[in-house]
């Protein structure tokens, strides 16, 4: 890959030369988790709604760990208006149909009493089923619910399949998969390197509900009686009371990213290996299952990363086998804040940057992570979460120290020629425009979406709750009062058809559930028929 600015600028120019525009513009896909909660904004404790689907089949709507928590997942597109115009009518549909409760605006929850109080998703009695609640079942006891009630948007990015054989050809490299899973493990590299940016230009959690706390987060502020904060956090969700792996530390366990080969391996070993404190838990206890083993991981899922290699499953195969055989097909981006200011969390602009940061990240040039680097990458990124809008603020890297704003300035300036060659055939010059609007909010981090959240609950004399209460309810009018959903008939009909899939696997299961599980595990399951949204 290059190893300067210049051949950067080289090797989009080549490329442009070769390659029509929208061959450079990626596919994008959202997956949008946003929970159900009750008119007065604690977490909805009602079944997933029939009208929404089968949690466990459908193809666009399901659940994350609650079965409160929805989870909108739109298919990739070419461009990202229409990602967003599909992510429009899921999350429409969904509105309309969850009678007086509200989807919650903002991915921090609220109003909790205690863990008994969120519901853990079901889908149904099928081993497929049983397998994805115990797997939930299991998160709860080893790190507890609330942090896995935590909502976030999840951009998905792949780049289009013509431009890798000239990529190839223009790097002297034949176009292989070697070569395409070389690139895209090193495109996910410098996306952990540049990580804090996002939570900078788009964190929008700076603050929460004391109920959410449970005694934690001795670090923050007081805001009012029921809500507390940092003054200068962008993303609390992404900070050290938010969704990480608690336990690393203690594991020793931490994924490896410099191949393909080395991040499989890594995982393999924490699904492989006993862990005494998951197993003092107990597997199955009084003839339940308290989770699906006492490994270090229970399944590849487990390992938070914000960034992650996909690749689509076939029916019963494993996360890891997938990769193995067939490669990375896209990679998921999982550090996108939902933000409450906008009524689907994101707006084009935020995809388009992302869209741009993702091309550049692959193009750019990217060693190997030590595992003081690594060190570094979760330093920065918890520093930003915390302090981000903090003047002077200072971060890892390579080169030693640096301000923040200047490494923020640094990549983005790498990102211009970039912008420029996706702009090409587009009124407007969307991606450039994009770029100046986050270059704003490094030169005025007030600009921020955690910055207006914070200023505008300062001048309403609103605490967290309030806030998101409010927004929640006026984007909830805005989706009920939208015109008929171009969708609607599809989705409708999808809902349906995913109930009668349910309903067959059900009934065609063979196996007890603790074989089902062993299969599973060993790999003899491949060959069976599985939900699309069997791992997730």
């Amino acid at each position: 890959m290059p190893h300067t600015e210049n051949d950067l600028h080289r090797l989009m120019h080549l490329l442009g030369e070769r390659l029509a525009p929208q061959v450079l513009r990626g596919r994008i896909g959202l997956e949008k988790e946003t929970l159900r909660v009750q008119a007065a904004g604690s977490i909805a404790q009602t079944p997933h709604p029939q009208a929404l689907g089968s949690a466990l089949t459908h193809p666009y709507i399901t659940t994350d760990y609650s079965e409160a928590l929805l989870e909108l997942v739109t298919p990739p597109f070419d461009d990202v208006r229409e990602t967003l115009g599909f992510l429009q009518d899921l999350q429409a549909f969904a509105a309309a149909r969850i009678g007086d409760e509200i989807l919650w605006a903002t991915s921090m929850p609220c109003a909790m009493a205690d863990d008994e109080s969120i519901p853990v998703a079901q889908y149904g009695h099928s081993n497929a089923g049983r397998m994805k609640t115990v797997y939930r079942v299991g998160l709860g006891h080893r790190y507890g619910r609330r942090m896995q009630v935590i909502a976030g948007v999840h951009f998905n990015y792949s780049p289009q399949p013509s431009l890798w054989p000239v990529l190839a050809e223009l790097l002297g490299e034949a176009d292989s998969r070697e070569f395409r899973d070389h690139a895209m493990m090193g495109m996910i590299r410098n996306l952990l390197r540049f990580g804090w940016l996002v939570p900078f230009l788009f964190g929008a959690s700076p603050a929460v509900c004391n109920s959410y706390l449970d005694g934690r987060g001795a670090q923050l502020e007081d805001f009012d009686d029921d809500s507390s904060y940092l003054p200068f956090a962008t993303s609390l969700r992404m900070g050290d009371i938010g969704y990480t792996n608690r336990k690393e530390a203690d594991t020793g366990i931490k994924a490896n990213y410099n191949s393909l080969a080395e991040y499989v391996d890594s995982l393999r070993c924490a699904i492989g290996t006993e862990s005494p404190e998951w197993a003092r838990l107990g597997v199955k206890v009084d003839g339940e299952y308290r989770q699906l083993n006492a490994n270090i991981l229970q399944i590849e899922n487990e390992y938070y990363s914000s960034v992650r290699p996909k690749q689509p499953l076939e029916r019963f195969e494993k996360p890891t086998d997938a990769l193995e055989s067939r490669g990375v097909a896209y990679v998921e981006l999982r550090s996108v804040d939902v933000n409450a200011q906008h009524p689907l969390g994101v707006d084009e602009s935020q995809l388009r940057f992302l869209e741009t940061l993702c091309l550049a990240a692959l193009l750019m040039p990217s060693d190997s992570l030590s595992a003081a680097a690594m060190a570094d990458i979760d330093a920065n990124l918890l520093a930003v979460a915390h302090h981000g809008r903090e003047e002077g603020l200072i971060l890892r890297c390579e080169r030693g120290p640096m301000p923040m704003r200047a490494m923020a300035r640094d990549i983005l300036t790498r990102m211009q020629p970039v912008a420029a060659m996706l702009d090409q055939g587009l009124p407007g010059d969307p991606y450039r425009r994009s770029l100046s609007e986050q270059w704003g909010k490094v030169e005025q981090p007030a600009l921020t979406p955690s910055a207006r959240m914070l200023e505008d609950m300062m001048a309403r004399e609103e605490g967290f709750y309030r806030y998101a209460r409010r927004l929640s309810e006026q984007h909830r009018e805005a989706f009920r009062s939208s015109s008929p959903l171009p969708r609607e008939a599809e989705l409708i009909e999808l809902a349906q058809h995913s109930l009668t899939e349910q309903a067959a696997m059900e009934a065609s299961d063979r196996h007890d559930f603790e074989g089902f599980l062993q299969r599973y595990f060993d790999g003899s399951l491949v060959g069976l028929s599985a939900p699309r949204t069997f791992i997730r």
